[in-house]
């Protein structure tokens, strides 16, 4: 009997990533073949986000693809922006399938023999319910894997709508995560990137309690030990929970990579306050110059969101002042937006699109500053860089320890491998090339 072919498209974060892939794990094992999302499959699985408008959008647009690979497919989705509106999800022509935060997971168990419904059926628990911990990570994908260690918060970010899609914060526990880690070590994966929402939390309802059963700084040494990983990376984390003792392991490890991804959002203490940001900018320079002093030639990434409700043009330029003054290597910029059912969406002295939109192309102008100055200054220094699986127009591309993206002319020979090289001189398009009798081991 011919398989069933399932195809999958996340849209979202690094964590998304993580738990598609073990959704898929799971339709494998259920004697499905995994497709790409190009190709005609059976069922179509979208993996939502509703960080942005813009996340929301594209999800009717990615229907309309799976629709045109097989009109007659079967399309779920999965995810937050299911969570949050399945109702919504469920209206749009030619979803059979949605399902909430805790059903997720058991998606296999919803499907029968995949023909088509009247109208899209919802699955969905109350937020409340989504207490208990899934542990996903990617692999099979990439070159380097997303494990993720943590789930869920318990900040209350004005404009954030991800403790109302993904509940409580819980985390994994220690030794399970250690046991991904080993597994996605004995496939010959070079790298794991840690992905959860609020990963500096870590500990937190390790076993169904609220209290912490480990730090995220132990977590940080269990890893540093796990044999046959040669690099682990920290994504992003909370500037209040980045800790001196973290940052200071993390220049003597083994391999954790000197590269840091920070949340700032704005560089005004009055727009923090109206965020409900758990730090002020004082603390943000504090962790920014600590990093500097036992790793200088550290990769620090900043998300910044740009016109948000009371953000005046002075508010913005010290936003964009602050930024132009630190010493880091480049910007994530979002331009926010209205998300239902936060309390910033309520908020009076509402920034007019066409401005946001100018902020943000500003912001965006100084990232580009910002990272060509930080490759420049990793120029005539050897690097150690991890080459990735994709073909790109006739290049072959890789990351430094401290993410410098450098590309070389295609050889399959590198995909997955570990050189040390010579930074020689930066591309028109922003990328560092490096030539291989440059290549010192």
């Amino acid at each position: 009997m011919e398989r069933k072919k399932v195809a999958f498209y996340t849209l979202g974060c690094k964590l998304n990533f993580s738990e598609t892939s073990t959704i898929a794990r799971s339709f494998v094992e259920e004697g499905f073949e995994r497709v790409d999302f190009s190709e005609k499959a059976d069922m179509y699985v979208i993996n939502t986000c509703s960080v942005t408008e813009n996340a929301d959008k594209r999800f009717k647009t990615i229907v309309k693809q799976a629709q045109k690979a097989n009109p007659n497919a079967f399309v779920a989705a999965v995810g937050c922006y299911a969570q949050l509106k399945p109702q919504e999800l469920a209206d749009v022509n030619g979803v059979d399938l949605v399902l909430g935060a805790t059903e997720k997971f058991k998606i296999t168990d919803y499907i029968n023999d995949l023909s088509k419904n009247d109208f899209g059926q919802v699955h969905s628990c109350e937020i409340e319910d989504a207490d208990f911990y899934v542990g996903s990570y990617s692999i099979g994908d990439r070159t380097r894997a997303f494990l993720k260690v943590q789930d869920g918060c318990d900040y209350k970010c004005t404009y954030c709508t991800i403790p109302l899609a993904r509940g409580i914060s819980r985390s994994d526990t220690l030794q399970n995560v250690l046991n991904n880690a080993a597994e996605i070590s004995a496939k010959g994966i070079k790298e794991i990137v840690l992905t959860g929402v609020n990963i500096g939390d870590y500990g937190k309802g390790e076993f169904g309690n609220k209290k912490h059963e480990h730090t995220f700084y132990e977590l940080v040494q269990a890893l540093d030990e796990v044999d046959g990983i040669e690099r682990l990376r920290i994504s992003s984390i909370e500037p209040n929970l980045l800790k001196n003792e973290t940052i200071e392991f993390v220049a003597n490890s083994k391999t954790f990579v000197p590269h840091f991804h920070i949340p700032l959002q704005s560089g005004s203490n009055d727009i923090l306050k109206l965020m409900r940001r758990r730090y002020m900018k004082e603390l943000y320079v504090d962790r920014v110059n600590k990093i500097r002093e036992v790793m200088p030639h550290a990769c620090i990434g900043v998300d910044v969101i740009v016109g948000f409700p009371g953000e005046t043009d002075e508010h913005f330029l010290e936003t964009y002042n602050f930024l132009s003054d630190l010493d880091i290597s480049y910007l994530h910029v979002f331009t926010y937006s209205e998300r239902d059912n936060t309390p910033a969406a309520n908020m009076e002295n509402i920034v007019p699109k066409n401005v946001r939109a100018k902020r943000s192309k500003m912001l965006r102008g100084l990232s580009v500053k910002k990272r060509r100055a930080f490759y420049e200054s990793q120029l005539n220094s050897s690097r150690k860089v991890l080459f990735e699986a994709e073909n790109r127009e006739g290049y072959i591309h890789g990351f430094t320890e401290n993410y410098v993206k450098v590309k070389s002319p295609w050889n399959p020979e590198l995909v997955n491998t570990v050189h040390e090289i010579e930074l020689t001189e930066i591309d028109d398009d922003g990328l560092v090339r490096f030539n291989f009798d440059k290549i010192i081991a």
